[in-house]
């Protein structure tokens, strides 16, 4: 979920609820330590800095206009408090209890999310930035994770869209450098040995450029990395991770500094709390939630033990993807029972009156028996469709669009690529429609989650070898080749900002999908494919669809309404 998706349970806690408030903090705490946590690379100051953004987000709620804004609104109250505490500490060296604290969020890292290999070095060279770089670093890890956007990275950090690409991409190159630092001193390299031979063992910027100076000018050093093993972009690497849980322990007072609800509220005239959240917090109610428990005066007590239950992502809109860092993959196709029906129907969704269009919207299915052949695929009307990007558009970037026009049918055909960034999937969307759109037959000889190898862990969502990628928890899977159907008008946004994927869109007939669906195991296809048009208003409609033009396309719920 993402901010739009708490706008409810942010009115409420606007309004007094306190239970909204208890499950408004328990719900985005973990993103807020983990921005902190990453940019003071678990400084002491750590707790103090996420106890200062919580109080001042729960003391100005009431000043949110958009509930909508409410994550950016969040994570920029959380900079500036990073942002003071650098410029309210002083000039004196850090002692060593702190110096040694600063490893701290690295290893919480590399343990509570169980980080192996390339993953783990690209944690561990965190600790060689330099304050600033560490910043911004801790709102991009959290992009690339699909937690933020780059609008939010950028309004968080205070710059342009454009000055903020130009950071990123400096930061990456010192991030890369301090991984090949990592890397270095893991190998058994005599002379660096005799270089780092008085290092204490604490990074710093002085040790940074002796053992980088090192590096460039040793040839066991200056490698991409160990025998065999190519170096992978820290991007796809971090793409799907969950956010490091809060520790057990943990505990968040949401009245004044720590104070009883007695003495913040004899503080409240020069504290500035304002009445409403001090009553919200004063009231005698005790909210025990997963994980934590919120007692009476506003204390936040983390107390689930560390292996109870897997580490949960923030509330953000990939937070129902399955974290292949974190999960095993998606069962593929054959492993499931097939469905009694070569056309399994999707489940069909609530309406005020049954038979209308809009009735049944795509759900998750099972994949039917490969070897039997699908339905006859009802012919509608085709007077023709116009498209914008012509007559065969590849989208393979976040923002690419196509609209279009007409009464026909249409290819969207999916190429997903984990092997260049797994994780979780943002869907592509259909935005503005006029009319009706109806998902009418899937082909392509495949559905995406066919076994492609002999032991059934790898097929076209990913591998071992790659990593997997992760549809949204109630999402469709997609096979090779998808057909619509469209009346009307109405505009395909490709979304990506997980997992690497792209989509070629096409104007097709109702020929090519009855050639496509029924070409079989026989001919060399994995499975034949299936036929969901049933001719009728009551056939399925895509999920991910709106009449509305909602500003951010990826924002489109999963159930569609029309």
């Amino acid at each position: 979920m993402d901010g739009r998706q708490w706008r409810s349970t942010i009115a409420a806690a606007q309004a007094g609820d306190r239970r909204a408030l208890d499950e408004l903090v328990e719900g985005w705490l973990p993103l807020v330590y983990n921005i902190v946590g990453r940019a003071l690379n678990g400084h002491a100051d750590v707790d103090d800095v996420v106890q200062e953004t919580m109080l001042r987000a729960v003391d100005n709620l009431d000043t949110l206009r958009d509930p909508d804004s409410f994550r950016s609104w969040l994570v920029a109250i959380a900079m500036r408090q990073i942002r003071d505490r650098a410029r309210r500490r002083t000039a004196d060296p850090l002692d060593d209890s702190d110096a040694h604290s600063a490893a701290d969020f690295a290893e919480l890292t590399v343990l509570r999310l169980q980080l192996e290999g390339q993953r783990k070095e690209v944690a561990e060279a965190v600790r060689w930035l330099d304050d600033e770089d560490r910043q911004l670093l801790s709102l991009w890890w959290l992009e690339v994770a699909g937690e933020l956007t780059r609008r939010e990275l950028a309004a968080a950090a205070g710059i342009s869209r454009q000055h903020a690409a130009v950071r990123v991409q400096r930061m990456k190159a010192r991030l890369e450098t301090a991984r090949g630092i990592v890397r270095a001193l893991d190998s058994s390299c005599s002379d660096l040995g005799r270089v780092t031979a008085r290092w204490s063992g604490q990074p710093d910027s002085v040790w940074r450029k002796r053992i980088a100076r090192h590096i460039r000018g040793c040839a066991r050093c200056d490698g991409h990395g160990r025998p065999g093993e190519v170096v992978v972009p820290a991007e796809r690497l971090l793409v799907g991770l969950a956010l490091v849980p809060v520790p057990v322990g943990f505990t968040l007072s949401l009245v004044f500094g720590g104070k009883t609800a007695v003495a913040a509220t004899a503080a409240t005239t020069t504290v500035g709390w304002s009445a409403k959240m001090l009553g919200v917090l004063t009231k005698p109610a005790v909210a025990v939630t997963a994980g934590a428990t919120i007692a009476a005066g506003g204390a936040y007590v983390v107390t689930q033990p560390p292996g109870d239950r897997t580490p949960q992502a923030a509330p953000t809109a990939l937070s129902t993807a399955r974290s292949p860092a974190l999960s095993a993959p998606r069962s593929p196709s054959p492993s499931a029972s097939p469905s009694p029906s070569s056309s399994p129907s999707p489940s069909p969704s609530p309406t005020k009156k049954a038979d209308l269009y809009g009735s049944v919207v795509d759900a998750v299915d099972t994949a039917p028996d490969p070897d039997t052949p699908p339905a006859a695929l009802p012919r509608r009307p085709e007077s023709g469709l116009t498209s914008s990007g012509g007559a065969r558009t590849v989208m393979q970037h976040r923002g690419d669009n196509v609209t279009l026009t007409g009464e026909g049918y249409v290819l969207v055909r999916w190429q997903i690529s984990p092997q260049y960034r797994p994780g979780a999937l943002v869907m592509p969307s259909w935005t503005g429609l006029k009319g009706k759109l109806f998902h009418v037959a899937s082909g392509g000889g495949r559905r995406m989650d066919d076994p492609t190898s002999a032991d059934g862990r790898t097929s076209g969502m990913g591998g071992p070898d790659t990593g997997y990628t992760v549809l949204p928890d109630g999402t469709q899977q997609m096979w090779q080749n998808e057909y619509f159907y469209l009346d009307g008008t109405v505009t395909l946004t490709q979304n990506e900002r997980g997992a690497d994927y792209g989509i070629t869109v096409a104007p097709t007939t109702w020929d090519a999908i009855t050639e496509d669906v029924t070409y079989g195991p026989d001919q060399g296809a994995r499975r034949y494919g299936l036929v969901r048009d049933n001719g009728k208003d009551s056939a399925p409609v895509p999920q991910y669809v709106t009449r509305e033009r909602p500003e951010d396309a990826a924002t489109v719920a999963q159930r569609s309404e029309v």
